[in-house]
């Protein structure tokens, strides 16, 4: 039964080309190389590496290695190559007259990826036009490869887009995303400006792929999203709101993981989709901790982050899965991160007020009398600010509240004007 299942994936060579020393580097490239065709349905059954100066121009790797392809190709039944670098159009028409095997590269197969995973219209419409703007260039070079429309890697094709289709076909198609995603992204910006009328505080999961950020929304929001172990489980973002320990409400919203090179027609797609960070009164950025190359992985998110205009978002940094963290383990930064297993509750607790106390940085603090007969101000102080104090004072008969709220919010000014009042 087992060797049924092993036939029915996609056999695969994997092919890199090292051109620094950095052999730690390269090494981890190929390694995530390997999860992702892997999180693609396939079998790697053969890694070539070649260490040069520069490409070959013509086939990427030099003729040795192709002729040493050829020969393995003969002797193995192989469904698809993938090279860990984006080929010309040139090369991946080159390597497949010579193998015969259909030729894709390391952006098309996060493309793939995504093409499978991506479930809302929203994030099909974004995989789409990530796909065609990747394929455009691309269609004088490759020919026979681009007629496989199975179910297989690197067929995922957009829609009901042709990949033969001609380049005026594309940008009609292209043409047409776009205007689609523009009214989606009207509805979006409409929704975020409602949020903000509302006032309620915006916390957003940022980080590499797999780190857990779904889990972490699950845990602290009581969400349903998929929780699997494997790259880009999630796609489509989704917001939740989520109680604190002191009873303030936030909005806390998941996205999709980051990877190492990732493609830039990917960014471009979904930044739509990835502008919630820039809006964020918070970025909880996760970081799997059992994971050897955490910091890279950290690295290659706070790049990313910066490309997207978020970098003045304040951080916490949360270090994931401490439960099976590597040894030796050494957290970048220690005032502002916390280590934690998303599958403990006294984590989860500890990651609440973690929460609390980076949102109380930015907010100042209030101290007012409410009367009996203000019990809804009070229940909206409760939801909206960190309170601290809700005591209920006998002789004067009224509640003496403080706690921290955000200054320029509508409650903040009026509790900042009740301050004022109760001075003079």
């Amino acid at each position: 039964m087992e060797e049924v299942i092993k036939r029915e994936q996609e056999q695969v060579v994997l092919i890199g080309c090292q051109l620094d020393s950095d052999d730690e580097r390269f090494d981890y490239s190929m390694g995530e190389l390997k999860s992702l065709v892997e999180t693609a349905q396939g079998t790697v059954v053969m890694t070539i590496i070649q260490k040069r100066q520069k490409v070959e121009p013509s086939t990427y790797i030099g003729r040795g290695k192709v002729e040493e392809l050829v020969s393995f190709i003969e002797d193995t039944d192989v469904d698809l190559i993938v090279f860990n670098d984006e080929l010309t159009p040139s090369q991946i028409r080159n390597v497949y007259t010579r193998t015969k095997v259909t030729v894709i590269d390391r952006t098309q197969l996060i493309l793939d990826i995504f093409a499978a995973r991506a479930k809302s219209r929203e994030g099909k419409l974004q995989v789409e036009l990530a796909q065609l703007s990747y394929l455009l260039p691309r269609l004088a070079g490759q020919g026979i490869a681009l007629s496989r429309q199975g179910g297989g890697i690197g067929a995922k094709g957009p829609g009901e887009t042709k990949l033969e289709s001609d380049r005026r076909h594309i940008r009609r198609r292209m043409d047409e995303i776009k205007q689609q995603l523009e009214t989606i992204v009207g509805h979006r910006k409409r929704y975020r400006a409602q949020r903000k009328r509302n006032e309620t505080l915006q916390v957003a999961l940022v980080g590499y792929t797999n780190a857990g950020k779904s889990t972490l929304l699950n845990r602290l929001a009581n969400a349903e999203t998929l929780e699997e172990n494997q790259l880009f489980a999630t796609l489509d973002p989704t917001t939740r709101k989520c109680s604190l320990t002191n009873g303030l409400t936030i909005l806390l919203s998941d996205t999709v993981g980051f990877i190492q090179d990732l493609p830039t027609t990917l960014v471009a797609a979904f930044r739509s989709t990835l502008e919630e960070l820039v809006e964020a009164d918070l970025l909880l950025h996760v970081v799997d901790c059992s994971n050897a190359d955490y910091v890279q992985h950290e690295e290659t998110v706070k790049q990313l982050v910066a490309e997207l205009g978020a970098q003045h978002v304040p951080q916490l940094l949360i270090y994931n899965k401490s439960d099976q963290k590597i040894i030796p383990f050494v957290p970048s930064y220690h005032d502002d991160s916390i280590e934690i297993s998303a599958l403990e509750a006294d984590d989860i607790d500890a990651l609440k007020e973690a929460i609390e106390e980076k949102l109380l940085e930015q907010m100042v603090a209030y101290h007012v009398q409410l009367f009996a007969t203000e019990g809804k101000f009070l229940a909206k102080c409760k939801q909206t600010t960190i309170l601290k104090q809700a005591e209920w004072n006998e002789e004067g008969e009224y509640y003496d509240v403080c706690g921290f709220v955000h200054q320029h919010t509508t409650i903040g000014q009026e509790l900042m004007k009740r301050m004022k009042d109760e001075e003079e």
